[in-house]
């Protein structure tokens, strides 16, 4: 049971909850209102025992038949399926039935005081519960409008009175403004956060969808040019050959090779994602996207004057490690931090809320940080990726600077100091 808690989202968690708290409602009313209601009214003696007992089983039966009712209502509101007829008029029979039984209570005088007024508000409550959340606000409303002139005049039929009626009215429609409450606004919220859910999910989606449409453009600015000239070259050498110039047939031909594997090597680079990435902007966009998941995000330190391969290789790593702090664990704060020394460049990044036991399970040992290894290592670089405390996962990327490097980084920077003068 454990395992599959932790394997579970935070929606279906909530969710989780959400379904046993509506199904303790019913429970918790039937034993505090129908069972001690009945326990402080009923007179001593053999009729009033046998109607009360017969309440009770119904009343059992109702939370019984109400946790499905329940389940599959919450189901329906959330517009995975439908909620079957039969389960509806089965709790709305046990409902009559109990009304019923609690007229015959007072016709025959088996109570002695008005307590027998909270099991006639709980009567229709593990219906009305799980009606709630098949029918529009509005309609359940006039509906529950009614059944409370009904409920009043059942008690006035019985000698209720005045006072008593004025009681078991304000009761009935406290019993439809709590079920609204307890049901419809549990359900309203789960569903608003299966609303995010998608939403989160879709946005993936389009991240995807947006990268193939990135490498499609690529894939073709590079192979549509490169193509076109092949493919003139090729007619270019197969005319000058007919004509008997076989040393042009053969220059063109032999452009036609370099052009060819020029463009081996472009496909490979966008294939393998090995375009530029500023650094800068993957700092602010993991900042920002950490933040409107709820995580506390700091970032400091600057990507000014970094070489362009050092910068595409610590950007990659800056995604993947924003990814796994979304996808595992429950972080609430994360810490990025990028220092440039004299040799080397140090990016770390470490969050909390990681369990041990996913710790002892996430030693870098997973797909993506192989991927962020291989980009590393062709720059010289390597990636450190394990537990910084108890609940804490750390991942530091360290990339050299060559001499070329430090002067690219050194005269950026003189021109940026000398530009702000």
């Amino acid at each position: 049971m454990r395992v599959r808690w932790r394997e579970r989202s935070k929606v279906e968690r909530v969710e989780w909850q959400t379904q046993v708290t509506l199904r303790s409602v019913n429970w918790l009313f039937f034993l505090a209102w129908s069972v001690s209601g009945l326990a402080g009214s009923l007179r001593h003696s053999t009729v009033p025992y046998v109607l009360g007992g017969c309440l009770l089983a119904v009343n059992l039966v109702q939370c019984l038949v109400g946790d499905r009712h329940a389940l599959r209502a919450l189901d329906q509101y959330l517009g995975r399926r439908p909620v079957p007829r039969r389960l509806t008029v089965a709790s709305a029979a046990l409902a009559v039935t109990a009304l019923g039984l609690i007229v015959a209570l007072t016709v025959t005088d088996s109570v002695r005081d008005g307590l027998i007024a909270m099991p006639l508000v709980f009567a229709p409550m593990p219906f009305a519960c799980a009606y709630a959340l098949t029918v529009p606000v509005r309609a359940y409303l006039r509906r529950a409008a009614v059944a409370v002139a009904v409920g009043v005049a059942v008690a006035a039929v019985v000698g209720t009175s005045p006072g008593g009626l004025v009681v078991v009215a304000l009761l009935l429609a406290l019993s439809t403004v709590l079920t609204l409450l307890t049901f419809r606004c549990s359900a309203w919220s789960l569903s608003v956060m299966w609303d995010s859910e998608r939403a989160r999910e879709t946005e993936a989606r389009l991240a995807v969808a947006e990268e193939r449409l990135r490498f499609g453009r690529d894939l073709h600015d590079v192979m549509g040019r490169n193509l076109s000239v092949v493919a003139l070259k090729s007619e270019l050498a197969v005319q000058l050959a007919r004509r008997g110039r076989t040393e042009d047939a053969v220059a063109q031909m032999i452009e036609v090779q370099r052009i060819a594997q020029e463009s081996q090597k472009e496909v490979r680079e966008v294939v393998r994602g090995y375009r530029e990435i500023d650094l800068g902007v993957e700092l602010a966009g993991a900042q920002g996207v950490l933040s409107a998941a709820g995580i506390a995000c700091t970032v400091s330190g600057s990507a000014a004057g970094l070489p362009g391969e050092t910068q595409s290789a610590l950007g990659w790593v800056v995604r993947e490690a924003t990814t796994n702090v979304l996808r595992h664990g429950e972080a609430k704060a994360c810490r990025v931090e990028l220092v440039t020394e004299e040799d080397v460049v140090v990016l770390t990044v470490e969050n909390d809320g990681v369990k041990r036991s996913a710790q002892g399970s996430g030693t870098g040992t997973g797909s993506g940080l192989a991927g962020l290894r291989e980009r590393l290592a062709a720059v010289g670089g390597v990636l450190e990726a394990g537990a910084a405390g108890d609940e804490s996962f750390r991942v530091v990327a360290s990339v050299p600077l060559t001499h070329a490097a430090r002067q690219e980084r050194q005269g950026r920077q003189d021109r940026v100091e000398e530009s702000a003068r």
